[in-house]
């Protein structure tokens, strides 16, 4: 197999429709309720129009939760209040519904799909397609080892493209991205340190279970060690998720870039699916548009990944138990921005029928109208 070129996602990955989102724009400044009235509202509705291609914009039907699973040896330091390798009682939980993104994702009908990238316990532990894309049991203590081997984390790439392809083939319109994992946000911590070119002690946060001052310290030091083993790999991002990343969070950034590439748009959740996402924009610089930020954790190393994507989050009720519970919070925000673009009608015009209006879910073709007309010439 020919090794994986993450600069081919450059020329794959296109923005989303700037002629159709100003369709959506004029078509919103048409409906009876004022442009302006439904605040952020607007703004998501067009965006999702142009994710789409389509005006009016489809309602969103068949969003999904997707969950990337993993262990990381650095938990072996008590940086998480978690035990490490515990990530495979978590993940019991969200299949047994037991977890509250679980509970939450039951309440909003929405499918949950877990992908065992690198939990610490045997590959038959949990049905075949939760650990059909498995890497390897657990991934290395970053302060001091590498995390993964190259061709590992190329293979956890490779495993998120494939993912990213079956929930597009599959009629996924939305998905809800999260990650169930023990010493994630450490790893995380540490590539958006290394991409942003800040200190360990701007990016360490208290975790999902926040972790005491003491286990802060800790924590810090991890990131300050495995910061100093990824700084001299920053041109290659392969490399850099190898070397202080772990297999969850390589399949995550795949997975974020081949979605861009098919099109399909995503809600990020806390801070590990915002450190993926960084990595992913170094590969390429057109991807974050076709994600949002569902809400801010509180986690430092979070706000400061969003900032340099600028992506502003959509809610802010202080959720860290990660998950994906935050971007669950956020999905009915944007079913809503949809379901107001699609559904209220426009104003009357003078010599029209009310009524008369494009059926929701037209699609229509992109750029103004007289860039249309000279494309059937």
């Amino acid at each position: 197999m020919s090794r994986l070129n993450l600069d081919d996602f450059t020329d794959l990955i296109e923005r989303p429709d700037g002629g159709v989102r100003r369709d959506a724009e004029a078509r919103r400044e048409r409906q009876i309720v004022p442009p302006g009235a439904l605040g952020r509202l607007d703004e998501l509705g067009e965006w999702l129009a142009a994710a789409q291609s389509a005006v009016p914009v489809r309602t969103v039907e068949r969003p999904r939760l997707v969950l990337f699973a993993g262990d990381h040896g650095i938990a072996e330091l008590d940086v998480s209040a978690r035990p490490a390798g515990g990530a495979g009682q978590l993940v019991r939980d969200v299949l047994e519904g037991a977890s509250p993104a679980a509970v939450l994702a039951r309440r909003l009908q929405v499918p949950v799909r877990v992908v065992d990238m690198a939990l610490d316990c045997e590959p038959d532990t949990f049905p075949e397609e939760v650990g059909r894309h498995r890497v390897r049991r657990g991934s290395g203590r970053i302060d001091i080892e590498d995390a993964l081997t190259l061709d590992e984390a190329e293979a956890a790439l490779r495993a998120g493209i494939a993912v990213a392809d079956e929930e597009a083939d599959s009629g996924t319109d939305l998905v809800v991205l999260g990650d169930v994992s023990v010493g994630g946000t450490t790893a995380a911590a540490v590539l958006v340190a290394a991409l942003c070119g800040t200190d360990a002690s701007v990016v360490t946060g208290r975790g999902g279970h926040a972790i005491d001052d003491l286990a802060w310290m800790r924590k810090c030091a991890a990131i300050r060690d495995a910061l100093r083993r990824a700084r001299p790999v920053l041109g290659d991002q392969t490399q850099l998720l190898a070397t202080v990343g772990g297999a969850d969070l390589a399949a995550m950034t795949g997975f974020l870039l081949q979605c861009a590439v098919r099109k399909l748009p995503v809600i990020l959740d806390g801070v590990v699916s915002a450190a993926c996402a960084l990595v992913a924009q170094r590969v390429a610089f057109r991807a974050p548009d076709w994600w949002l930020a569902a809400h801010d954790s509180g986690e430092p190393g979070q706000a400061k990944a969003l900032d340099r994507m600028a992506l502003e989050p959509l809610l802010e009720q202080g959720v860290k138990v990660g998950e994906g519970l935050g971007a669950l919070l956020a999905l009915p925000l944007v079913q809503a921005a949809a379901a107001l673009a699609a559904e209220v009608p426009e104003r009357p015009e003078a010599g029209k029928e009310p009524g008369a209006e494009e059926d929701p879910g037209t699609e229509r073709e992109p750029g103004t109208e007289e860039e249309r007309d000279a494309g059937k010439e």
